[in-house]
């Protein structure tokens, strides 16, 4: 796939929504318009120059009782309860393809069989699958907080050497410089607090270890919008980029991914739209300061409040499955190399 470097993209004003010109993007625009080229978008933080804050026009962690209606650690669980049936035939052959998956997983380097990693939200061990052609087997452990999910997992073969756990990806297991690769696919969508989430893999990696974070990107269609809204959380590019940045991590990139019937089209968005990566640039723990927990599980809730936030929820996701069906049609349709 082609790579689009921006040299010197630190210093970029991200909030403008404006593509510049001469950095690679070919009229797009990281708020999501066509994007005929796909690539590596380089934000390091320890330049000498000057950086930039992105600015972000969304709060991308929202009280438990407003929308997004499934960007919440309950809702989501009895989501993927249903949804884990038919999870690896219906959402992924749409948004999530073998191919996007390894081009995805290319800037996390898993160049080597002994290195330890974590799949977080690793859910049925789609990602995991393509993390074990060059990590072994033992050395990765799955985490999802849905026992659905991880017994889908169980049942691979491939995977019966992982170590398989339920946990929460806000407060992860493990111990601080453990790991040598975080790995969070389609599971940022749903953490409450993202902040807390990539603060969390800043502090599981050894010093130099790199997070891998693939997730989607905000829509600029507006009914696409209104049911990104709805239904959970489809961070801006510029979002993610802040993230790494506040948790510590350096040479923050993010890599643009897609199915290839989209050609390159990102206005209705995309579930698996991105892969973030940043390196771990001191031991211990993140630099980081938050404070509680957007989300108490343990609290309880209103039965009719939440399953009326399930129900909305539930209907949002359905337009997310029909979208990719839609792009498939007109890629059949729209002569090769004209925009759709």
């Amino acid at each position: 796939m082609a790579s689009s470097v921006l040299n010197g993209a630190e210093n970029l004003p991200l909030s403008t929504g404006r593509a510049p010109s001469g950095l690679g993007f070919l009229g797009s625009s990281l708020h999501g318009r066509r994007l005929p080229k796909m690539g590596m978008v380089p934000f390091n933080g320890n330049s000498r120059t000057r950086t930039m804050v992105p600015k972000c026009s969304l709060s991308s962690s929202r009280p438990a009782n407003q929308p997004r209606f499934i960007q919440h650690k309950k809702e989501a669980f009895w989501f993927y309860r249903f949804l884990s049936i038919v999870y690896d035939h219906v959402i992924n052959p749409g948004h999530w393809t073998e191919d996007m998956r390894d081009d995805a997983l290319e800037p996390a380097d898993l160049f080597d069989p002994r290195l330890k990693v974590v799949d977080v939200g690793g859910g049925t061990g789609f990602t995991t699958l393509g993390i074990i052609k060059h990590v072994h087997p033992k050395n990765v452990t799955i985490l999802d907080q849905s026992p659905h999910q991880l017994a889908k997992a169980r049942q691979k073969e491939a995977l019966k050497e992982c170590t398989i756990i339920e946990g929460d990806a806000e407060d992860l297991p493990f111990p601080t410089d453990s790991v040598d690769r975080y790995i969070s696919a389609g599971s940022i969508e749903y953490w409450p607090d993202p902040q807390r989430g990539i603060k969390e893999a800043y502090r599981v990696l050894k010093l130099g270890g790199i997070a891998c974070v693939i997730g989607p990107v905000y829509p600029t269609f507006w009914l696409s919008r209104f049911f990104a809204d709805v239904w959970m959380l489809f961070p801006k590019e510029e979002e993610y980029i802040e993230w790494f940045q506040k948790a510590g991590f350096k040479d923050v990139k993010l890599k643009r991914i897609g199915p290839k019937w989209y050609r390159g089209v990102r206005r209705h968005g995309l579930i698996m739209g991105c892969s973030v990566t940043g390196v771990k640039r001191a031991s211990g723990d993140s630099p980081l300061q938050l404070g509680p927990k957007a989300e108490d599980v343990k609290q309880p809730v209103n039965p009719f409040a939440f399953l009326t936030r399930f129900i909305l929820g539930t209907i949002a996701a359905a337009y997310f499955v029909l979208v990719p069906i839609y792009m498939w049609i007109k890629d059949q349709i729209v002569p090769k190399g004209m925009p759709i």
